[in-house]
């Protein structure tokens, strides 16, 4: 019986959420010397930032990934233009349509506010500015996962996402992990903070 290992990474902009891929591709291995058998929950874009969470407790990982679970996941989301309220009204609400698979969908209700600048580190490829436009960030916090989702949904809403960083998976959080660093919890830190519970 292996221990039990949780591993939080900031991943970086430009970096895979996986172990594998070709040779010039930047890989989360890169980062540290992680454990054989410690694989991602879930993942983050290419061009995404942000917390992603290893282990090799499989238990945990179903809980999160299990869409009736409906697990938060809460993103700073730097956007083209100052977002309106009527765009965080639609976001917030619910009423927002995006291409999955194909098909058009209608996303659930998000939590959605507009935040001050979080001031994180500049990125290794800083994001385009246009001088005569301005930019603005929010706050998303959605229970679904779909491809590509935030992304998405503020393009629907009219205001193109140009960086995006998860900053929380429920409980968990981000905090004073900066970009690339890689931080070890305990099995107890992490269930409680993501509120799970071993059944006997």
């Amino acid at each position: 019986m292996h221990d039990k290992r949780y591993i939080l990474i900031h991943k970086p902009y430009g970096m895979l959420s996986q172990f594998s891929g070709e040779e010039t591709d930047l890989l989360i291995g890169q980062l540290a010397k992680f454990p054989k058998d410690v694989y991602p929950v879930g993942r983050l874009d290419k061009d995404s930032e942000g917390l992603l969470l290893l282990t090799n407790d499989n238990a945990l990982k179903t809980y999160i990934l299990e869409p009736k679970n409906k697990i938060s996941k809460t993103y700073f989301v730097q956007v083209d233009g100052d977002i309106t309220d009527k765009a965080i009204a639609q976001l917030s609400a619910g009423l927002i349509n995006i291409n999955h698979k194909g098909k058009l969908i209608k996303v659930g209700k998000a939590k959605v506010m507009k935040i001050k600048d979080p001031d994180f580190e500049e990125r290794s490829n800083p994001v385009r500015f246009r001088k005569n436009i301005p930019t603005s960030w929010i706050s998303i916090t959605i229970t679904e996962g779909k491809n590509r989702q935030v992304r998405k949904m503020t393009a629907a809403a009219g205001f193109p996402t140009l960086r995006l960083v998860r900053v929380a998976i429920t409980g968990l959080t981000l905090e004073d992990l900066n970009d690339g660093l890689v931080q070890e919890m305990s099995k107890k830190e992490i269930y409680s903070k993501i509120g799970f519970f071993e059944s006997k």
